[in-house]
């Protein structure tokens, strides 16, 4: 009994570590702009290791081996679809476009294969709770929705206000849940003993005591949340 429960042990470390390189070395597309196709390999990949657990017949060598050559297919694919319009086109699908110019293209929804309160839904996940709201809306190939609306519901810009322009700077976390994220706090060229003042001025004794804390730029103070207090 104990040989069988290592073994199991075993063949999930081997299996998750596996997954991970394989995971890794497809890049983050395979997951931000996942498709139907995307789906199914993480379905089989998923498969492959349950079935080494559940069958004492097959080794965990032979999940490696599955999931080696699973890797490899879906590189091949991926490869094949990045350097070939043809087959990208016949593989992955192609954008459909379901609204023109403010007006529904029916034939385009029933490629796409969703109905009307699905289209409904997917607008309102961009923010627009009317169709007349809209002027182009794209289905794109991993089934999210791409949306321009009309010129009366576009928010404005920046350049639309005629106002002056501000340099971006990214928000930078310096503490989570407690703990001081030391590699943030050095790429900001600042020392534990500035944020330690900066904490002070808030009222604030320790980092410790902080559940997040962000810097966002020299004109504004950084941003500290504070634990609550935990009651007996």
């Amino acid at each position: 009994m104990d040989n069988m429960y290592g073994s199991i042990a075993i063949e999930l470390i081997i299996g998750f570590v596996a997954l991970f390189i394989l995971t890794k070395a497809l890049g983050k597309t395979q997951f931000s702009q996942i498709t139907p196709f995307d789906f199914i390999s993480a379905l089989v990949i998923g498969e492959l290791l349950g079935g080494a657990v559940h069958d004492p017949d097959i080794s965990i060598f032979h999940v490696i081996y599955s999931v080696s050559i699973w890797g490899v297919l879906i590189y091949c694919f991926e490869l094949i679809t990045q350097r070939n319009l043809k087959s990208r086109k016949l593989l992955e699908g192609e954008p459909n476009v379901v609204i023109h110019k403010g007006m529904i293209k029916y034939e385009a929804l029933k490629k796409a294969e969703i109905d009307i309160n699905q289209l409904q839904s997917l607008l309102r996940q961009q923010g627009y709770f009317s169709i007349q709201e809209v002027e182009f809306a794209i289905v794109e190939t991993n089934g999210m929705i791409s949306v321009k609306a009309k010129p009366a519901f576009e928010q404005p810009k920046m350049n639309d206000l005629n106002l002056p322009l501000e340099q971006v700077n990214l928000p930078i976390t310096l503490i989570i849940d407690g703990e001081l994220i030391e590699e943030n706090l050095k790429e900001l060229g600042k020392s534990r003993h500035w944020l330690h003042e900066q904490l002070k001025n808030q009222g604030f004794k320790s980092h410790k005591e902080i559940l997040f804390a962000e810097w966002s730029n020299e004109n504004s103070p950084i941003f500290t949340m504070q634990y609550e207090k935990q009651t007996s």
